[in-house]
């Protein structure tokens, strides 16, 4: 998706907003197209994500596990214009272990891949090559002019080797032809040319022009002299890997990344670049998330869980270009150093509020000086147009789930007064609906999946009031059949556990009446 004509994402003419009344299923709620028109409930990120994608800024969203952290992450992504450019890796053939960066723009890839496309050829079929050429390729017996795929050394018609050697046909004398004469027809066809490609001439439009046919498993391929001139072209430019794809996800999430998945690597060959048996090492440089997320979005979700790698991320976002290098000290690739490498992409880092302290103080002085900081909301008020953004919320559960019966509107109305409780239960907040919607999205699963197993045609609310006996945490079930955690473990733990268990509270807390071997 490009970038919108308006960065602020207001409609000039918007639609009849409608009502929960006017609802009979899930179905007749519209699923905006807008990705962040998706996001419910956190207009100021909403907005925030808006122009961090028009301008390319950064953005550090807080707040608890499942209030929108990812999916807005990956609705700004979707604003972004698409890749403009591809990073590839090219040989150094003076000093192979540091390979050179190059970046080409999307009409010049566009271009190069139409010209691949000439040099693939024209696949006949064997019999529309000349009878030479496929007696060659070993498609045509010589002897009853029967054609068969070249991996069957014998012709299925007459039983005659297809391809002979010069002088160790029948009777050449050779003594020993029963134990080598299959091995050298395989590698050797008449005339001494490769049995894999075979040039000769041809006559067209009155022109003579050198073509090649190759084999092509059951089919030819024929290449004429534009296409062959395009070939050794292409062989003459250095060797290539592409590092990073045009046609590429602008959305890299990196959460939990390890070093070698965050910053890339150099893979380890045991025969190093030997040209015989090794691999060169630009195409054993393989991308890291950063690189990948170059012209997108790079996610990092429980951004202090990271650690030190956040000085990585830093240096990146400041240079937007980093190296790479192998990263095990013992690998055959820790020599190998590809600098320049780019990697200018759009940060969107998430943290809990009891984590922020986990954050380098420069990650945060960078994402500020250049993006913005959000405290994501738990809560919205209890009103008419919120509780409609809920009902959208749950047509885009049941949409994106795909396995779900459309909900009614008595469903519907049974999920907002969930939302109601918990929004007093978790956050204290009254005539309040919560936010906390990745939990509120499980209820809508739970219920859906009584609801199909059930055969019922929709989500009933009677099925909603099921799942919120099924969806409760392990903590109520225990509650509820133990009435305690301490309950549970006293009738549940075996004999030895309740001795080691009895003896370590009783040495903590030796006024407690506990004693060892039982609970005082």
């Amino acid at each position: 998706m490009t970038e919108p004509a308006n960065p602020t994402g207001t409609e000039t003419a918007p639609r009849p907003r409608m009502t929960l009344d006017e609802i009979r299923t899930s179905n007749d709620i519209q699923i905006p197209s807008d990705p962040l028109a998706r996001v419910i409930g956190q207009e100021k990120a909403v907005e925030l994500a808006r122009v961090a994608a028009y301008q390319h800024r950064h953005l550090l969203l807080v707040g608890p596990p499942g209030v929108g952290k990812s999916m807005t992450a990956q609705a700004l992504a979707l604003h972004l214009e698409r890749p403009r450019t591809e990073i590839r890796i090219v040989h150094n053939p003076e000093n192979p272990e540091r390979p050179s960066v190059e970046v080409t723009g999307r009409e010049e890839v566009y271009r190069e891949r139409e010209a691949r496309r000439t040099i693939e050829g024209e696949l006949i079929l064997p019999t529309e090559a000349p009878a030479s050429v496929a007696e060659r390729l070993g498609y045509r017996c010589p002897r009853c002019s029967f054609y068969s795929l070249p991996t069957e050394r014998y012709c299925p018609s007459c039983g005659n080797v297809k391809q002979v050697v010069p002088g160790m046909t029948a009777g050449s004398g050779n003594p020993f032809r029963d134990l080598v004469g299959g091995i050298l027809e395989l590698t050797v066809s008449p005339g001494g040319n490769p049995m894999e490609s075979v040039r000769t001439t041809r006559l067209r439009n009155g022109v003579e022009e050198v073509v090649a046919y190759e084999r092509a498993g059951d089919k030819i391929t024929v290449l004429d002299q534009r296409a062959l001139e395009h070939r050794r072209s292409l062989q003459k430019e250095s060797p290539r890997k592409v590092l990073v794809k045009i046609d590429r996800n602008p959305f890299v999430m990196a959460t939990g990344a390890s070093e070698t998945e965050l910053l890339g690597d150099v893979r380890h060959d045991p025969y190093g670049g030997h040209p015989q048996l090794g691999t060169q090492p630009y195409e054993r440089t393989i991308p890291g998330a950063i690189h990948e997320a170059h012209e997108g979005v790079l996610f990092l979700d429980e951004l202090p869980h990271l650690g030190s790698l956040q000085r990585h991320i830093l240096t990146a976002m400041q240079e937007k270009r980093f190296p790479i290098t192998g990263r095990n000290p013992q690998s055959g690739g820790a020599a190998v150093r590809v600098d320049n490498v780019p990697c200018d992409f759009i940060l969107v880092a998430a943290s809990n509020i009891q984590d922020l302290h986990g954050i380098l103080s420069p990650l945060r002085s960078r994402i500020a000086g250049g993006g913005y900081e959000v405290l994501l909301e738990t809560t919205m008020p209890d009103t008419e147009a919120n509780q409609m953004k809920l009902a959208q919320f749950t047509a885009q559960e049941i949409a994106t789930d795909g396995r779900l019966r459309p909900a009614t509107r008595e469903a519907i109305l049974e999920l907002i007064q969930e939302s109601r409780r918990r929004a007093e239960a978790y956050d204290g907040s009254r005539n309040a609906l919560t936010l906390r919607l990745r939990e509120l999205g499980g209820l809508i699963r739970t219920a859906g999946d009584l609801a199909t197993v059930a055969g019922s045609e929709y989500l009933e609310a009677a099925h909603v009031r099921e799942a919120l006996q099924r969806a409760r945490s392990i903590e109520e079930q225990i509650r509820a059949a133990y009435g305690s955690l301490q309950g549970a473990i006293r009738q549940d733990a075996t004999e030895s556990q309740r001795q080691s268990m009895g003896y370590y509270h009783w040495n903590e807390h030796p006024d407690s009446g506990s004693f060892p071997g039982g609970y005082g």
